[in-house]
């Protein structure tokens, strides 16, 4: 039972908060139109944010007014119900491994760990932010192939603090011969930079930095529902990882930053996008795109954008990756069978399919016309 007290001490009311380990929470079927949500900026959650404020409004008439930890507690235990049972031990490992690290690992730059908008991005990607109109974001973008997003976004001295870091905490890693997870399964070297505490960090670049553009860019997709995201640095080079084999992002829109530092190689090979189905089929000429890192510019690029990256053959290439996900986006596509809108082969399956139909229409009616002049 939570108890809500006016300051007066008056009229105490007494809301009752389903127990989520006894009975599985409910929400509204339909929004309170008029609520205005909390504010979950300071949240330290394995969920996002956004999902606290989005839920909130499609809560129980009741619980609208009980404290916000009370909220978060019960939506938590919502979402948690829709997480498999090998998830959910998967998130608490995760939990305990990155409260491991963040109890014994000491930031070398701390400036880094709060978005700071003038010292993180160039002015010409921050006005188009904050400017925020589809012609600002367009004007500082440029698409080398379809699909495909660069801009200059990341200020040098940004590049070489985050770089720093990443290297303060791989010294730290092997003094203290703490048994670190890489990446994925891809990479042998780099760090996931939410693990050692910038989880806050790049989910406010994500939120109020990558969804504008993906908004414009990436709607049909989740661009504008991003609520989730995956962020880490990888590392090329003598006694590091040399290239990338072809693959496919866990990801609807993929962040990907070269940080330095001077290298020859490494360059992005892009090959259509495909679903799962047709990962491996071909490409067409016109799919085919190579990209060249320069440290501070950005690639924004569909996850299912069939990729890898060529050998770097000398020097050092420091890269950092946001995958982003929208929750909303793969509830919806559990349910979707046509996917010839993300995937050319699947387009030109149903594009041939289409011309069948036509000419077996065109058959049909030509038989028929046939028939009928020879009826007279």
């Amino acid at each position: 039972m939570i108890k809500s007290i006016n300051p007066d001490n008056s009229n105490v009311t007494t809301t009752k908060v389903p127990n989520a380990h006894k009975s599985k929470g409910r929400l509204m079927q339909n929004s309170h139109k008029n609520h205005k949500s909390e504010t979950y900026d300071d949240l330290k959650s394995d969920f996002s944010r956004e999902i606290f404020s989005s839920l909130e409004s499609y809560l129980p008439t009741d619980m609208l007014t009980i404290s916000r930890a009370e909220k978060v507690k019960y939506m938590s235990n919502i979402l948690l119900d829709y997480l498999p049972p090998g998830m959910r031990n998967r998130d608490q490992k995760q939990r305990e491994y990155r409260r491991m690290i963040l109890s014994n690992y000491k930031p070398r730059h701390q400036e880094i760990y709060v978005v700071d908008p003038t010292t993180f991005f160039v002015p010409t990607f921050l006005k188009a932010i904050y400017d925020n109109t589809e012609e600002s974001i367009r004007s500082i973008v440029s698409e080398p192939a379809p699909g495909i997003f660069t801009f200059e976004m990341f200020q040098p001295h940004f590049c070489e603090l985050l770089i720093s870091e990443v290297e303060n905490f791989e010294k730290w890693v092997n003094q203290t011969n703490f048994q670190v997870i890489r990446p994925n399964t891809m990479n042998k070297y780099g760090a996931v930079l939410d693990d050692f505490g910038l989880q806050t960090m790049l989910n406010k670049l994500m939120e109020s930095f990558i969804c504008p553009l993906s908004k414009v860019f990436y709607s049909e997709i989740g661009g504008s529902t991003l609520d989730s995201h995956h962020g880490f640095v990888v590392e090329y080079g003598k006694n590091k990882d040399t290239d990338l084999g072809f693959h496919v992002d866990d990801s609807e829109v993929t962040l990907n930053v070269c940080l330095g530092k001077q290298f020859s190689g490494g360059e992005l090979f892009f090959r259509g996008m495909r679903c799962e189905k047709h990962l491996r089929t071909e490409t067409h000429p016109k799919e085919t795109f190579d990209y060249f890192h320069v440290p501070g510019r950005a690639v924004l690029h569909h996850g299912r954008h069939r990729h890898g990256a060529r050998a770097t053959t000398s020097g050092h290439r420091v890269n950092l990756l946001l995958w982003c996900r929208s929750s909303g986006f793969r509830e919806m596509m559990k349910y979707k069978k046509d996917f010839s809108t993300c995937c050319a082969k699947c387009y030109q399956e149903k594009s041939k399919k289409m011309l069948q139909s036509i000419e077996e229409v065109k058959s049909v009616n030509n038989t028929h016309f046939s028939f009928s002049c020879f009826s007279f």
